[in-house]
């Protein structure tokens, strides 16, 4: 039963209750087995734990914390947050403590929610930089006698505090909140990944959400049987988009797998309709599928290359735009080979998928599509709330993010930046009305990317910040470039250097798995990353990788040199995000000495 858009996510939730009560909302795995939560009882459940945050002295406005992986606690904390009506904070789980405490503490936490024993430590060891806060809930019952030992009166579980809920003769609270709930209300603080510097605290209100929702629905063509495995952290717009606030309107299903190391095995056994992966993973799952024929005999790399030959000419094109000999060519080839490949990543049911948050590869994009899989590339940030443009399945311009979503307006500036304009736009940055009037400008969101309109649609070129001159005056595009070594199967970073350069360098890490594989077939021995990086073989397997995607690219663009890393890039040496984007800053600085040494 689809919920108006006029209503509050946590109004949402109670209107799925009422009018759908049986109707599952939520699915977790826990030992292997799938566990059903109905809407009236995710309803009550969300109750309970926000009369138990109140029980901790949580006010209305109060700020929430959540620092763990995606599973049913996650939402249950945000929406109780929500009934009660306080504000959720999302931390990213794999921060170092040194980011957590920082976001935490700027965000004025007075409750942070912790999944288990490690993430209750990282709060705890910060508890001087927290001076709101009143308690850390604590998720996982194994560890929490521990964590309760080290700061009595502190620490309460997370069955604990429902119990509390429960408990609680207040209900009347919740009735009145909701009441008085508006959609001008903050209902999330969205940190961004500090790719330049400290992470800002984006206000997200109820209204941003609703204005968001509908165009996301109607472009993706999403409806109450929709269904999603939520795996990307929570506490990112492009996740929350599809776990929270889509569901919470179409009531539609969300799954939660055993564990992020699952999402593979957990893909499989869902098969979901709808699937969302940020372009690492859709090149990982391109290394995978290559990993497989590399282990795979001669007769099936034939048939494989033959089937990929034969249907990326109509890969632009949906199912129901194909030519009837296109379909027959399709068929054919999805027997024989597209629908074991399906089969092994997980998306053979699924009828739209999104690849979004960095730009792609459009090699990427056109493989997946071959292989059947309903791929789009789409478009939004942090501070326009989620999705604002976006590819339709049948309507797909290789390269671009089709066309602004519905109620937002686009424009480009004079510099080549997107500014957008509609409800969609946030309310601005926690403690920060410098950068809020830097980013929103007469009602108009500055977006920070340069775009270039394609036929109705719009290409994303890169970063305004990261496009680059080289010494001959030659304006660059990193991403472009990047994008196009990363769609080697082999390659799993690439940095480009040109700025003020007389030509483009890059530093390139080696996709280990891949790569490894590939040694082994050749009979090279390594023991690690480091071995295997140094190996000769394997700097003229990047070499030939490099002098393919060069083919490419326009001469001026063209990687003339590059230097192979001997160690992944890692977030806890501050190289990348907690979103895995490359902080370019930090890695010029520390591979300084390799970067000089190209240009000698």
């Amino acid at each position: 039963m689809s919920a108006p858009f006029t209503l509050t996510l946590p109004q949402a939730l109670r209107h799925q209750a009422q009018h759908a009560p049986t109707r599952v909302a939520i699915r977790q795995k826990r030992f292997g087995i799938w566990k059903p939560l109905t809407w009236a009882r995710f309803n009550e459940r969300a109750i309970d734990v926000g009369l138990g945050l109140a029980a901790l002295g949580v006010e209305r406005g109060a700020h929430v914390g959540v620092l763990s992986e995606n599973r049913i606690e996650w939402v249950l904390a945000q929406l109780g947050a929500g009934m009660v009506g306080a504000i959720t904070v999302g931390v990213y789980p794999t921060s170092p403590a040194n980011e957590v405490a920082y976001v935490l503490g700027h965000a004025d936490a007075q409750v942070v929610v912790c999944e288990d024993q490690e993430q209750a430590d990282k709060v705890l060891d910060a508890r001087d930089q927290l001076p709101a806060l009143r308690a850390v809930v604590v998720m996982e019952a194994k560890g929490l006698g521990d964590v309760k030992a080290r700061a009595p009166g502190l620490v309460v579980g997370f069955q604990e505090l429902e119990e509390r809920g429960r408990a609680s003769a207040d209900r009347a609270r919740v009735d009145a909140v909701l009441a008085s709930q508006q959609l001008s209300d903050t209902g999330l603080l969205i940190y961004t990944s500090g790719s330049t510097g400290k992470p800002k605290g984006a206000m997200i209100s109820y209204g941003n959400i609703a204005a968001m929702a509908p165009g996301v629905i109607e472009r993706l063509g999403l409806d109450a049987h929709t269904s999603h495995l939520s795996y990307l952290p929570l506490c990112h717009v492009a996740e929350q988009m599809l776990t929270c606030f889509v569901p919470m309107y179409l009531g539609s299903r969300v799954d939660f797998g055993e564990s992020i190391r699952t999402v593979q095995d957990d893909l499989r056994e869902v098969a979901p309709t709808m699937f969302l992966g940020v372009p690492r993973i859709w090149e990982k799952l391109h290394s995978s599928i290559s990993i497989k024929m590399q282990e795979t005999g001669a007769w099936r790399r034939w048939l494989y290359a033959r089937a990929m030959a034969a249907c990326e000419p109509f890969a632009h094109k949906s199912a129901a735009q194909r030519s009837v000999g296109e379909r027959l060519r399709f068929a054919l080839w999805y027997a024989l080979v597209f629908r074991a490949l399906q089969n092994f990543i997980g998306l053979r049911r699924v009828k739209v998928a999104l690849t979004g948050a960095a730009p792609i590869s459009p090699l990427i994009l056109r493989y997946f599509r071959t292989l059947g899989v309903p791929l789009v590339e789409v478009y939004g940030m942090t501070e326009s709330s989620g999705m604002v443009l976006g590819q339709r399945r049948d309507d797909i311009r290789w390269g671009t993010v089709g066309a602004p979503t519905v109620g937002v307006e686009a424009r480009v500036s004079p510099q080549g930046e997107l500014q957008v304009r509609g409800g969609v736009v946030f309310q601005g940055y926690y403690k920060n009305p410098e950068a809020t009037a830097a980013t929103i400008v007469d009602g108009w969101l500055h977006t920070g990317d340069v775009v270039q309109a394609q036929d109705g649609h719009l290409r994303i070129v890169d970063r305004l910040k990261d496009v680059m001159i080289t010494a001959g005056g030659k304006n660059l595009t990193p991403s472009e470039i990047e994008n196009t070594m990363k769609a080697s199967p082999f390659i799993k970073e690439c940095v480009i250097v040109a700025e003020a350069r007389r030509f483009v360098a890059a530093l390139v890490q080696i996709d280990f798995e891949t790569v490894g594989k590939w040694a082994e077939n050749q009979r090279l021995a390594f023991t690690h990353f480091r071995s295997l990086a140094q190996l000769p073989q394997v700097r003229e397997l990047v070499h030939q990788e490099i002098e393919r995607g060069n083919g490419t690219l326009a001469e001026v663009a063209r990687v003339r040199r590059f230097h192979l890393l001997t160690k992944e890039l890692d977030h806890d040496d501050g190289e990348v995000t907690a979103t895995m984007k490359v902080r370019r800053a930090s890695i010029y600085k520390t591979y300084g000495d390799e970067i000089e040494a190209l240009y000698r």
